[in-house]
């Protein structure tokens, strides 16, 4: 796991704000933290590396039917792309005919996901409620009217064929049943992907991938007009890493242990979350609740299990967990026992929240961070696609409620 780090002075760069005034009054903002020039080619080159060195540990992990954690090592995560690169590869897609995923995260959906990648086939990651919220499926249909896929993976894949019916006509591709799933005719098993491994025509494929490359297409809300798809180049995803990197220098020696239920159709969840364990060879535990009064036991469940180096989450998770990690002793202490920051992205953390945060140097902070440790809020205006994180609101180490 390495070192913890609850010294602000070491999580933390120093900011860096380089302000320009503009005749009219505007005034222009950047960073004076400059990004290098050398940025890694693609995500799939971290894959490469932590499967060579570290293939025995966990990369990641989900809950199964019974209750137990299923773990996926990086060594397997490897082979396991490989192989479903291998009959990806056949299909003839494209960033005409990409991958879509209309189901909640998962093992086979990462697993899915990094092996289009690492063939240079885009993936689109749709939100679940398109498909499961929808009476008319209108926003789904848009999404398939622009993207036209070639291939389409659901998990239980019987949750969503009212959804993929209403959008048979919009697509040739080939419907891939997740394991979870119950025998659907016209649907493709899972587990029939990987039953064979072409490597020499993968790696040859893997390496004509560049920053260019198209990853992803991420879809807007469609708060406004219909949902637009925003290209995710392996370029973005990647100096969005080296960027965290950067302002949270402490990452390099300190891998990243999360418990995640973020959305891997947002960028928070898809790419700053996902990529920032893959990044650095870290663990991340699929979180199966959500912060709603019907999954947020599945949530705190998790979080006696897991303890997390980092927790990352929406303000309304913090407004239902914090009332709980008060009154419940063994969470709390398993919650905090190695966390170092916490993070909000996506609106506003309540008021009533924010007036419980302690201030640097008070009592009530050397009791929310220990060993001297002070908290770093900071803010970050997201999107639901774009690919830069900027260092959100962030606490250092161990706030106990009090």
């Amino acid at each position: 796991m390495g070192e913890i780090i609850r010294d602000a002075a070491r999580l933390f760069a120093d900011p860096d704000l380089i302000i320009r005034h503009k005749p009219n009054g505007d005034r222009i903002l950047r960073s004076g933290i400059n990004l290098p020039d050398s940025i890694t080619r693609c995500v799939g080159d971290w894959l490469e590396h932590w499967a060579v060195l570290q293939p025995d540990e966990i990369f990641l992990a989900e809950r199964n039917a019974a209750g137990e954690w299923d773990k996926l090592t990086y060594g397997e995560a490897r082979r396991r792309v490989v192989a479903i690169a291998s009959w990806l590869i056949r299909q003839n897609l494209s960033p005409e005919r990409p991958v879509v995923i209309l189901s909640d995260n998962s093992i086979e959906h990462a697993l899915l996901s990094l092996a289009a990648m690492h063939i240079g086939v885009p993936v689109a990651p749709i939100s679940p409620g398109n498909s499961l919220m929808s009476k008319d499926f209108g926003k789904l249909r848009g999404n398939f009217e622009l993207l036209r896929p070639g291939l389409v993976f659901a998990d239980p894949v019987e949750k969503f064929m009212p959804a993929i019916n209403a959008v048979a006509d919009l697509h040739d591709g080939v419907v891939v049943a997740g394991s979870r799933s119950q025998p659907q005719v016209g649907t493709l098993p899972f587990a029939r992907m990987e039953l064979r491994s072409d490597e020499p025509a993968v790696m040859k494929a893997f390496e004509r991938v560049g920053h260019q490359t198209i990853a992803k297409f991420l879809f807007t809300s469609g708060s406004v007009g219909m949902p637009k798809a925003v290209i995710n180049t392996q370029l973005m995803m990647c100096s969005n890493q080296m960027a965290k990197e950067l302002v949270w220098p402490f990452l390099r020696k300190s891998r990243p242990i999360i418990c995640d239920w973020l959305p891997w159709s947002h960028t928070f969840g898809g790419n700053h979350d996902f990529n920032m364990v893959l990044r650095w060879g870290g663990t991340l535990y699929i979180d199966d609740g959500k912060p709603t009064p019907a999954l947020i036991e599945k949530t705190l469940r998790n979080l006696r299990e897991v303890s997390p180096t980092i927790y990352l989450s929406v303000p309304r998770a913090y407004d239902m967990i914090v009332p709980r990690l008060r009154a419940d002793t063994e969470l709390r202490e398993a919650f905090f026992s190695r966390l170092q920051v916490i993070m909000y992205a996506a609106a506003a953390l309540p008021q009533h929240l924010w007036s419980r945060c302690p201030k640097p140097r008070s009592v009530r902070a050397s009791r929310w961070c220990r060993r001297g440790a002070r908290p770093r809020p900071r803010r970050w205006r997201p999107t639901a696609t774009s690919r830069r994180s900027r260092p959100a609101s962030s606490a250092c180490p161990s706030p106990a409620p009090n």
